[in-house]
């Protein structure tokens, strides 16, 4: 070889080391194999956790699955179970009606109300079967009934016959309603019961009836004296203030009359019959089906269906002039002619020297002629036709307050000797 040649390539191409030459040679055949099973395992490995997370999943489905099966099977043997035996006594309300679920507890502001369903054998056992003879009163649904329960304890039964919509729907807003509120000058309702298409409300006794059959029945008002019929209005818009003012949402009554204002022996009143009521505060309730009684319902909620808190206010103002006056809401002039005490009464009320002569002639002359004209003139503003002209039922309550003497719950000392009993 040629010496220059091999010069020229020596560094180029050294010698080979023995280290170098005991390595061995990879082909690219063996390494993209070995790629591959590596690969095939992954994906055998990726696929056995998959399928074992989807047969866990499949377990838990079927074991939720079942447990709402077998909780609402429960459900419905304990409902069943109730109904055909009229109701199972003690049990708690919550857990059967939710429709008025934005109910709050702050309706009542010391302690909520204890309401249970009751038997159906047990309600017709203390009614004597529903006689006649227990009747106290009868509503637009049905009979209320005198009962006697163990311990000698007397209450009132509301029976709720035919299940029609309506029917229905007021029961279930009377109970919702009175097992949220509480207040002294507002109906306890201490039970209900369910039997078929019969539905009974089960109320404490108030003895002395309604206002209606105390100012219009057989005694004519003999038994309310001045005092008490003001002591009577008072206590409406006590419960009234509570409703419009207290309660979270607040509550439209929607029925205030004088048969749903209720008496107790001692001649205290107390608001009943909220199977109309609305939850409410907003100006108009078109949604809601006009209802309500002759005589009592606002000129806007009758001609336009606005329902507002001033809606009640009217017709504590209506119910005002029949504590006055002594005379129905409404009186038939002829057969197809009626008057309504509102239209009758408003030209007389604002003229002191005609008031007088108008008033129920049970009272007339027994009350200070002040407090007479203090009286008209609330009950004036009430029954106003524009209903931003009527005052709220605070502003009412506190007008009426000093009317009332101490011992009937006002701060009206009696300075001359008047018998305050009936």
């Amino acid at each position: 070889m040629d010496p220059s040649f091999s010069s020229i390539i020596s560094p180029i191409a050294p010698p080979i080391s023995p280290v170098f030459s005991a390595t061995p040679t990879f082909s690219p055949e063996l390494q993209v194999g070995s790629q591959k099973h590596h690969m095939d395992q992954n994906r055998k490995l990726l696929m056995a956790l998959i399928a074992a997370s989807s047969a866990l999943g499949a377990i838990i489905f079927f074991m939720i699955c079942f447990w709402i099966y077998h909780k609402k099977r429960l459900q419905k043997s304990d409902l069943d179970s109730s109904h055909s035996s009229g109701g199972v006594k003690g049990i708690a309300l919550g857990p059967v009606m939710c429709k008025f679920n934005s109910l709050k507890s702050t309706y009542s502001s010391k302690k909520t109300t204890s309401v249970c369903l009751m038997e159906y054998k047990t309600l017709e056992s203390a009614t004597n079967n529903f006689q006649e003879s227990e009747i106290l009163g009868e509503g637009g649904f049905g009979c209320v009934y005198k009962a006697k329960l163990e311990d000698n304890l007397y209450v009132a039964v509301k029976k709720l016959e035919g299940g029609t919509q309506d029917a229905i729907k007021e029961f279930e807003t009377e109970v919702e309603l009175l097992s949220q509120i509480q207040h002294p000058n507002i109906i306890s309702l201490l039970g209900y019961c369910i039997h078929g298409d019969t539905r009974l409300l089960v109320y404490e006794l108030m003895q002395n009836g309604s206002l209606e059959s105390q100012l219009h029945g057989p005694s004519r008002g003999s038994a309310l004296t001045w005092h008490h019929r003001m002591k009577i209005a008072l206590d409406a818009a006590r419960a009234l203030e509570y409703l419009h003012e207290h309660c979270n949402p607040p509550v439209i009554h929607r029925d205030l009359k004088s048969s749903n204002i209720l008496l107790d022996s001692n001649f205290n009143a107390k608001l009943s019959d909220f199977g109309l009521a609305v939850l409410g505060g907003a100006q108009n309730k078109n949604n809601i089906k006009l209802s309500g009684t002759l005589g009592y319902v606002a000129p806007e909620y009758l001609l336009d269906g606005k329902l507002t808190d001033k809606s009640d206010v009217y017709a504590f103002g209506v119910v005002l002039l029949e504590l006055l006056l002594g005379r129905r809401p409404v009186e038939k002039l002829a057969p197809a002619q009626c008057q309504s005490i509102v239209t009758w009464a408003m030209p007389q009320l604002t003229d002191r020297s005609k008031l007088p002569n108008i008033v129920d002639p049970v009272i007339k002359d027994t009350m200070d002629l002040k407090h007479l004209y203090q009286v008209a003139a609330v009950a004036v503003l009430c029954v106003q036709p524009e209903p931003s002209y009527r005052p709220l039922i605070t502003d009412v309550l506190h007008s009426l307050i000093p009317l009332v003497p101490v011992e009937l719950g006002g701060t009206f000392r009696v300075t001359t000797q008047r018998v305050l009993a009936p």
